[in-house]
């Protein structure tokens, strides 16, 4: 198996706080500025976290906020 895909599948397991994608993501934030430790990227992340959590919730009780867009546009 390659990395990338040991990495998506046991990340989830292994630090369930953020998505594999994102999780990828702040690696790469890791290697570009080595000297950051990792909690303090990941605490600079939570607001951007929390942020795509609010936008879920309002989708799941307003779900006409996502197809007002393509109803307007037909």
């Amino acid at each position: 198996m390659e990395s990338v895909s040991i990495i998506f599948i046991t990340l989830p397991i292994l630090f369930p706080l953020i998505t594999p994608p994102v999780g990828m993501n702040l690696f790469v934030l890791q290697g570009i500025s080595p000297d950051s430790k990792m909690t303090d990227i990941i605490k600079s992340v939570i607001p951007f976290g929390a942020a795509m959590a609010l936008e879920i919730v309002i989708l799941c009780f307003f779900p006409e906020v996502a197809t007002w867009l393509p109803s307007v546009v037909k």
